[in-house]
């Protein structure tokens, strides 16, 4: 009998991190809101995650049969995500040691679901060591990235990141893709056999993101009554794009209808090597548009409350070079919000062109600009795409995600490891 218990390895970023600091972002919502889901559906979860700080207790019970486990490896503060790949072994090794003594107590795990090409890594290695599926889930991919954003990066991923990735695709018993492009993506940059790809789709927390009274919202929020107000939530990183959508905003308001009325709230805190600078960019594009008034600059707020300012918004613009999924166009869909997206990853399976949102091919301000005017001079038309993308974020559930993963660990649990080729 498969025991119902799953082992969920996040090493270089825990699932008890705001969202939006640090290295921290859809990836924290996608472990955390994943395993409380199955938590909820009797299968327990043991969450590794990298201690970062002297004071993480080696345990923490988060809710009923989801617990968080902080494994040491090198220092306890003050390592960047960069150098975390020369802590691997030793983080591999500390989780290997709490699974065998999780064992010996009688609570074996039935798989290895790791996240992002670190976990990837040690979760390949915990495969043989201790003869477990491996279901991997990489939320980003280096080859994804280095195509769809070469001028947005200028630094580089780890050399054998991409060697890494295509190591642990190899090897995998099932790699999760978010949506039907990530898959395509894995099958055409990595080589996956696509018998060996499930798609496992991100759900959104309905009991939060959910529409409501924008009155009410923006005086929560602090916000005027009348203003039209776009949003942009995400990490200050170039990736995002939030210095695009500063140029973005200041294109629309040149329009002459409601639209150049427009504000922008922008929630966020600075992210990887060039968040720093990137936060440099936003603030010299808001003084060279004279937008000091019209921009807010928030720090990353609870992730709950962030429905708040969903609500509150008439239009969330997601500029993004590259997402796998785009977890903060679903939020904002659920909340009733319509989106204007780039037309790249996963966005283009959340994001449904002139029906939810709309999807913008070109990366100039001005692209932005004319679909994010559109919605704001029209209340009728973004009434229309709001109620629609409420409606079409229905179907997507943690608990719907929860269930396709587990259905996926029964499966490999009555089958043959797959070897190393």
């Amino acid at each position: 009998m498969t025991p119902r218990r799953l082992a969920i390895l996040s090493m270089h970023t825990s699932p008890l991190a705001q969202p939006g600091t640090g290295d921290g972002g859809g990836m924290n919502v996608y472990v955390r809101e994943l395993a409380a889901a199955l938590a909820r559906s009797g299968v327990e979860c043991e969450v590794f995650t990298r201690a970062d700080h002297p004071s993480a207790p080696a345990v923490v019970g988060v809710e009923p049969g989801f617990r968080v486990h902080h494994v040491p490896a090198g220092p306890l503060a003050g390592v960047g995500k960069e150098s975390l790949p020369e802590l691997v072994d030793e983080w591999t090794e500390g989780v290997g040691w709490r699974l065998a003594r999780l064992e010996a107590e009688g609570r074996p795990v039935a798989a290895l679901h790791a996240n992002y090409w670190l976990s990837g890594v040690a979760g390949h290695r915990l495969k043989h060591q201790l003869e477990l599926p491996l279901l991997v889930t990489f939320h980003t991919l280096d080859r994804v990235k280095a195509d769809a954003s070469p001028e947005a990066i200028s630094y580089s991923e780890p050399a054998r990141r991409a060697s890494a990735e295509a190591d642990i695709v190899g090897c995998s018993d099932a790699v999760l893709a978010s949506c039907s492009v990530e898959a395509d993506q894995l099958v055409e940059l990595y080589g996956a056999p696509p018998e060996r790809i499930a798609l496992v789709a991100p759900g959104v927390e309905h009991a939060f993101f959910a529409p409501g009274d924008r009155g009410q919202a923006r005086r929560a929020a602090g916000l005027p009554a009348h203003d039209p107000v776009l949003l942009f939530v995400g990490r200050i990183q170039p990736l995002k794009g939030p210095a695009l959508a500063v140029d973005a905003l200041a294109a629309v308001r040149r329009s002459k209808g409601r639209a150049g009325r427009a504000t922008m709230i922008m929630i966020g805190g600075p992210s990887g090597l060039q968040g720093r600078d990137e936060l440099r960019a936003v603030r010299h594009s808001i003084a060279r548009h004279g937008l000091e008034a019209a921009v807010r600059l928030l720090p990353p707020q609870p992730h709950e409350l962030l429905s708040t300012y969903f609500r509150a918004a008439d239009v969330c613009v997601v500029p993004s070079h590259s997402e796998s999924f785009g977890l903060v166009a679903l939020e904002a869909a659920a909340c009733g919000i319509p989106v204007v997206a780039a037309a790249v990853g996963g966005l283009t399976t959340i994001v449904e062109h002139g029906r939810t949102g709309y999807l913008v091919e070109g990366r100039t301000p001005d692209d932005l600009a004319a679909p994010l005017a559109a919605v704001l001079d029209d209340e009728t038309l973004a009434a229309r795409l709001g109620r629609q993308a409420a409606r079409s974020s229905r179907a997507y559930t943690w608990r719907r995600a929860g269930l396709d993963l587990w259905a996926r660990v029964v499966e490999l649990t009555r089958s043959e490891l797959v070897a190393c080729g």
